[in-house]
């Protein structure tokens, strides 16, 4: 028996005494039905019943299930949906939580007509500016972790996946140099970091529904809104974002969250910057998911993210030799089978 299929015996088995804790009368047979992997080691699986429940399988030699139920309530206590937790055994990894439904903001981002998103994103914004009101001792997003995070693109995207051993000429130590005065210039709030269209359920009460919150820090302003708006799983126009960028830095100068005297092309310089910086990042992780994981299917989500980073430079001179070596070196290679999806 492999060791996914020991630890989900296992998570079967403390899943049935919670629920006949809960009153729930259940088969000899019974078994838990896979609700959805992410990106990390956890699982997700799901009791159907009335009501249903989440039940979590988050390995702990590499999930901290601790700090997991620690920024759930830091959520809540603020007013926010994420999931109440009604069990856990920390030593296991194993939580039991709330259902929040099925339905993520990605699902009806593909089906649902402009007023609707336009209803959905309004509440995402409402959700940020209530996550930034958080004041709590989180992990500072600080210059080791940034640097860290953005050697994952030459890491795992140049030398593991593309096994580009020679990439002097991109520049990217002074890339890097960028990202990091970007964000030292930024206000400092809580940042969920992965706040995304695959992390935000539409719920009927207080939507959205938020999840994945489990590596919150406090950094920069503008980190949280540009994962949400330069998407890695959906492309919005660019007049769209920019509208509704300058809206939030209107509520964020209204609510006292900005200075006053902060311009509308300096924040959307924060904004756009700090998106190359997560984009950087992204590439790096989505490979490292193909080779270390193998999840094969986020490859497909990497020519949009490089997309992202080519659409600066055309904006920003700093940018434009890095974004010139992009296009003549890494481009071509996006069009091979791996990076599409079938």
């Amino acid at each position: 028996m492999s060791a996914r299929d020991s630890r989900k015996r296992a998570l079967d088995a403390w899943a049935r005494g919670c629920l006949q804790r809960c009153g729930v009368m259940l088969s000899e047979d019974f078994t838990l039905e896979t609700a959805s992997d992410d990106a990390s080691f956890r699982r997700y699986f799901r009791y159907e019943g009335d009501p249903s429940y989440i039940f979590v399988d988050a390995p702990p030699e590499q999930e901290d299930s601790r700090k997991f139920v620690s920024i759930d309530q830091m959520i809540r206590d603020v007013g926010l949906n994420s999931p109440e937790i009604f069990e856990h055994d920390f030593d296991n990894g194993f939580l039991m939580m709330e259902d929040l439904g099925s339905t993520l903001y990605l699902d009806r981002l593909n089906v649902g007509d402009g007023s609707e998103i336009e209803r959905m994103y309004s509440d995402a914004f409402d959700a940020l500016a209530g996550m930034q009101q958080i004041k709590a001792e989180l992990p500072l997003y600080d210059k080791a972790k940034l640097l860290e995070e953005m050697n994952l693109f030459p890491d795992w995207f140049l030398y593991r996946q593309l096994q580009i051993e020679d990439f002097a000429e991109a520049g990217l130590e002074g890339v890097f140099e960028l990202m990091l005065q970007n964000t030292a210039e930024q206000p400092q709030v809580f940042v969920h970091r992965d706040y995304h269209c695959r992390n935000l359920m539409v719920t009927t009460h207080g939507n959205p529904g938020i999840i994945d919150f489990q590596d919150a820090v406090l950094g920069p302003l503008t980190y949280d809104l540009v994962s949400l708006l330069k998407d890695c799983y959906h492309q919005f126009s660019q007049s769209q974002i920019s509208k509704w960028v300058g809206q939030c830095r209107l509520r964020l100068q209204a609510d006292g969250r900005l200075d006053s005297g902060v311009s509308e092309s300096e924040f959307f310089r924060w904004f756009e910057l700090m998106g190359f910086q997560r984009h950087l990042k992204c590439a790096g992780i989505f490979s490292r998911l193909n080779i270390r994981d193998s999840k094969p299917g986020y490859l497909a989500d990497i020519p949009l993210v490089i997309g992202y980073m080519m659409e600066l430079g055309e904006r920003y001179q700093e940018l434009a030799p890095f974004c010139g070596w992009l296009e003549e070196v890494i481009v071509p290679r996006l069009s091979s089978s791996e990076f599409t999806r079938g």
